[in-house]
C-alpha cells in the first residue's frame, strides 16, 4: 500500500479508519455480496488497455474486476482513506494472483495524482462522501486523459431499493435520530441528479447522463443472519449503541420482521437500486 500524503477528508478518515472501516474489512464477502450487482455497470465502461482509477476502492473487488477486464496491457489503481480496508485489497489480490493493481492510501479530493494518467474512473458508493465534491471532481477530471471516462454508482432516495423499508421499520423503534445531540450523516449527498449535473458541469465534465439502475443485493443467510449482520453495521450500530438494551431488541427484532418477507432458499435478496452516473473529460 502506498502513502498518498495530505488528507483533507478528516472526518471520513477518521470514520474509516475506525470501526466502519474495520468492520468493511472483516466481511468483505458480506459486503461484496451486497453490491457485486453493480459491478457489470462499471466493468462495462473498460476497454482492454485501459489504465483504471477505483475511487473510494474498499476491499477492492472492483479494482481487481477492472485489472481482469483491462486485460494484460491495462492496469488498476485503488484508492481510499481506509487503512484496514486497502490492507484487505492488497492480500485480496494476492491471493487471486492479481499483479496489475496496486493500492494508495490517498484522499481523492487532492492527491497529486499525474495529469492524464488514467483513462477511465470508477467508483462503486465511494463519491458521495466528498467534503468538497467540485474540486474532488475537478482532481479526478484532471488524472483523466483527455477523453477519458467516468463512471459511478450512487445512492438515489433513502437506502435505494427495499432496503428503505427495512431501515424504516428500524428506526420506528428508536428515538428520532438526532433528539440526544447526535445526527447521523447518510450518504445521499449525490441523491438529486440535478446536484450530479451541476457537480460535475462545475467540475469541467461534459456529456453527464444519471440513469436508474437495480441489482440484486444478497444480505444473509436467512432474515436472522441478515438483522444480525446490519445491527452492526456502522450506521446502524451507532443508533444501537445510544439507546437503552430493550429498544435496541426491539429495534433488531422489528428489522428481522421486515427481513423475512425477503427471504429465499438462496438468502435474503432485496432488490437495490442507485444512478449510473456517466461523463467524460473534455478531449
Amino acid at each position: 500500500m502506498e502513502a498518498g500524503g495530505v488528507i483533507v477528508n478528516e472526518r471520513q478518515a477518521q470514520a474509516w479508519n475506525g470501526y466502519e472501516g474495520q468492520h468493511w474489512a472483516e466481511h468483505p464477502d458480506r459486503y461484496d455480496a451486497v453490491n457485486r450487482g453493480f459491478n457489470p455497470l462499471l466493468v462495462a465502461a473498460i476497454q482492454p488497455g485501459d489504465r483504471v482509477l477505483d475511487i473510494g476502492c474498499g476491499n477492492g473487488q472492483l479494482t481487481r474486476l477492472a485489472a481482469a477486464a483491462g486485460g494484460q496491457h491495462g492496469e488498476a489503481t485503488g484508492v481510499d482513506l481506509s487503512v484496514p480496508m486497502l490492507r484487505r485489497a492488497e492480500a485480496s489480490a494476492r491471493a487471486q494472483g492479481v499483479s496489475n493493481v496496486r493500492f494508495i492510501r490517498a484522499d481523492a479530493q487532492v492527491h497529486p495524482f499525474p495529469a492524464g494518467s488514467f483513462d477511465v474512473a470508477l467508483s462503486r458508493f465511494g463519491v458521495m462522501f466528498f467534503s468538497d465534491p467540485v474540486a474532488a471532481f475537478g482532481n479526478i477530471g484532471r488524472a483523466l486523459r483527455p477523453g477519458g471516462r467516468l463512471a459511478f454508482v450512487c445512492l438515489n432516495d433513502g437506502w435505494g431499493g427495499d432496503l428503505g423499508a427495512v431501515l424504516d421499520a428500524f428506526a420506528a423503534q428508536l428515538p428520532p435520530s438526532g433528539s440526544d445531540g447526535t445526527a447521523v450523516a447518510e450518504p445521499l449527498s449525490l441523491a438529486d441528479p440535478a446536484t450530479v449535473r451541476q457537480v460535475l458541469t462545475d467540475a469541467g465534465f461534459l456529456a453527464v447522463d444519471c440513469a436508474p439502475v437495480e441489482a440484486t443485493q444478497v444480505w444473509g443467510r436467512d432474515a436472522s443472519d441478515a438483522a444480525g449482520f446490519l445491527a452492526e453495521w456502522g450506521p446502524l450500530r451507532h443508533q444501537l449503541v445510544r439507546v437503552d438494551p430493550a429498544t435496541a431488541r426491539r429495534a433488531t427484532e422489528a428489522m428481522t420482521t421486515a427481513l423475512r418477507r425477503h427471504e429465499s432458499p438462496d438468502g435474503v435478496r432485496m432488490r437495490g437500486t442507485a444512478w449510473l452516473v456517466t461523463a467524460r473529460r473534455p478531449g
